[in-house]
């Protein structure tokens, strides 16, 4: 593996580890006119974790994999923070995202980006959704227990299933241990 700088004829610029003309290693990438950067680990040219500020002040930090947030991942973005996992680009299967300034808050599954399946929703005022009014997924109150169906692979059916507080800990674990 060698190291060098790249410019591209964007504007963009690669400083890092080469291997086989392709970016490997640690290395550190800058987007045409200050559009973007990525900072971290790189595998044959593709990114596999560390972090991307965009120009915005927007950031993500987790893993990647062929060009897309896939894996564990943290992104702050304006006064909202997402904590959980990413699928091909979108959040996925389950996370927390919550305000920084209110007490918003949503903690539960979700699908191509959406929240969807089970959960836990707290409003700006602390408040949660009202029994029966239109939401586009079921939530339950905070003094009652959510049941997720998540991690078949680190929760067996036989165990009782864990909170998602619990899950994205074990998952921390798990993914750090490979």
């Amino acid at each position: 593996m060698t190291g060098g700088r790249f410019d591209f004829d964007d504007g963009g610029t690669y400083c890092g580890g080469w291997e086989d003309g392709k970016a490997h290693g640690h290395g550190v990438c800058t987007g045409p006119k200050g559009q973007g950067e990525y900072s971290g680990s790189w595998s044959s040219g593709f990114e596999v974790v560390g972090v991307y500020t965009w120009p915005s002040g927007n950031v993500y930090q987790g893993y990647w994999s062929q060009g897309k947030r896939h894996g564990l991942g943290v992104e702050t973005k304006g006064r909202w923070i997402y904590r959980g996992e990413w699928t091909h680009g979108f959040k996925g299967r389950y996370g927390v995202r919550q305000s920084l300034n209110t007490p918003a808050r949503y903690e539960g599954t979700w699908s191509n980006g959406l929240q969807d399946g089970y959960g836990v929703e707290t409003y700006g005022d602390g408040g949660h959704p009202m029994p029966g009014s239109k939401q586009r997924l079921p939530t339950r109150p905070h003094s009652q227990p959510v049941r997720i169906q998540i991690l078949p692979e680190l929760w067996p059916e036989s165990s009782p299933q864990p909170s998602i507080s619990q899950a994205l800990t074990t998952y921390d674990r798990s993914i750090m241990s490979q």
